[in-house]
């Protein structure tokens, strides 16, 4: 079977809340098909889903927006986005690990739009759920279980530092795959924050820090400073997003453990 694109409706023309949500699940459906029908596996795998996605996402935004600059994972960056008013961050397949295990559904397409400096839209789509996030309709964040704190982490390159914040926090460790997946665990109310430092990139929080943002969740890095898009470098390395009332404990837990994390 060939995956052919939707064509998406006046309305999801009109508004870039509804046209990322658009982009997201359609991406989503293209790589549920490269994992289904590919018969790849492993690293094949991953980069089958990576390079179709990214192709997928790439005629539509020329199609539909074809004024707008693009930052892509799999793309080759154009700093002629460094001059242009809207900006599509796009993470064609963001846990690559876990799309090439066909049990797993902790992988995720990220689609973000900056303007004129700001995040403005996104969307988080986890095509093997079936669900998708997006600052169209932000998703209620449930009141906080009982219990411990719980940290999502890596559960395959869990960074060091996380475990000393976990034991001054006396939380739990939540591991699973995608930087989306770990996001969306915190609006979901299956975790209560994620903490990353030690290599990301634009594209990886993008889309995740749009869609908190829309449910109020508190975003920054992890001095507490903006985290901002769009850079002549992409390099975004570290992140916190937190339920709000978390984020005073959870910013100084790590300025006295962990100092040497700093960014300033």
């Amino acid at each position: 079977m060939t995956f052919v694109a939707g064509v998406p409706t006046p309305e999801t023309l009109a508004s870039d809340h509804l046209f990322a949500a658009w982009l997201a699940e359609t991406a989503g459906r293209r790589l549920l098909e490269v994992r289904a029908t590919s018969g790849l596996e492993g690293k094949e795998l991953k980069d089958a889903g990576d390079l179709a996605a990214h192709e997928l996402l790439m005629s539509l935004v020329a199609e539909y927006r074809p004024e707008d600059g693009v930052l892509s994972e799999e793309g080759k960056d154009s700093k002629e986005r460094l001059t242009q008013e809207r900006v599509w961050i796009i993470d064609p397949l963001d846990g690559t690990r876990e799309f090439s295990e066909r049990a797993r559904a902790d992988w995720a397409v990220h689609v973000a739009l900056w303007q004129d400096g700001e995040l403005t839209d996104g969307a988080v789509a986890l095509p093997a759920e079936g669900i998708t996030y997006g600052t169209d309709a932000p998703p209620p964040v449930p009141p906080r279980a009982d219990g411990p704190l719980r940290l999502a982490v890596s559960r395959s390159r869990p960074p060091a530092f996380v475990a000393q914040i976990a034991e001054a926090l006396g939380a739990e460790l939540v591991p699973m795959g995608s930087a989306g997946v770990k996001c969306a665990s915190v609006w979901r109310g299956r975790a209560d924050a994620y903490v990353h430092a030690g290599g990301q990139y634009e594209w990886d929080s993008a889309a995740p820090v749009a869609v908190a943002r829309s449910c109020g969740l508190h975003t920054s890095r992890i001095d507490g400073t903006d985290l901002i898009y769009n850079r002549p470098s992409p390099l975004l390395p570290d992140l916190v997003v937190c339920r709000p009332e978390l984020a005073a404990r959870i910013l100084s837990t790590i300025a006295a453990h962990v100092p040497e994390l700093n960014v300033r």
